[in-house]
């Protein structure tokens, strides 16, 4: 994609066009629904247009940080979410960080409960620690991310060094796995891009799980 049609759009002067443009730049692969969750870095001031840019695409967000009048969002389908949080494996690792994903009875854990709120409030609270005492990042957010487990893990352990692969998130495991899903990213970003070229909305360009069910 043309680094000058990138620069342009970025630059337009209609505030929701522009937003709509980051948010189709950013999030292509969610907006596709070829990925669970993506983040993106707004203006605050912005931060307060977005539920009007995503109405009715089935997609919400939650904000994660807010610093020096910029603010970091999650976006998000709920449904999709909750089911991926659900996973044993997602559920065992996010654990380790102190998040809750079941819901107790008696002092004993019981079936998988997501709540999303409680959720991004303790991945907020994370995010906030590290900021105000200068640590790392929660390297856990890969996961809310839909980045396979075994390369945040690898990142974490590795401090960040020694990849097989770097793109949209650095590869420790599956080179080739990684390959054909940062094509397919790619390839959603490029087909969203050029929709929103040819006068299409977000609400037009959004894949709607509703209207693909058998």
């Amino acid at each position: 994609m043309p680094v000058e049609v990138v620069a342009y759009m970025l630059s337009d002067q209609n505030i929701n066009r522009r937003l709509q443009f980051q948010l189709i730049l950013q999030c292509a692969p969610l907006l596709k629904g070829i990925k669970v969750a993506c983040i993106t870095n707004l203006e605050h001031r912005h931060c307060r247009m977005l539920g009007g840019i995503l109405k009715g695409t089935g997609i919400t967000y939650r904000m994660l940080a807010v610093r020096e009048e910029r603010c970091l969002v999650i976006l998000f389908r709920e449904k999709e979410m909750e089911r991926y949080l659900m996973g044993k494996e997602i559920r065992e690792f996010l654990k380790e960080f102190g998040y809750i994903l079941t819901e107790e009875n008696d002092g004993h854990a019981c079936e998988p409960c997501p709540d999303l709120d409680r959720i991004f409030g303790r991945l907020a609270e994370r995010i906030g620690e590290a900021s105000r005492r200068n640590l790392c990042f929660p390297h856990e957010i890969g996961v809310f991310l839909d980045y396979p487990i075994e390369d945040v893990r690898g990142f974490i352990e590795n401090g960040g060094q020694e990849c097989l692969l770097a793109g949209y998130w650095k590869v420790y495991h599956n080179r080739e796995r990684a390959q054909m899903t940062f094509l397919a990213y790619d390839q959603a970003k490029t087909s969203a891009v050029n929709e929103f070229l040819t006068g299409k909305s977000i609400q037009d360009i959004v894949y709607r799980p509703e209207f693909h069910a058998a």
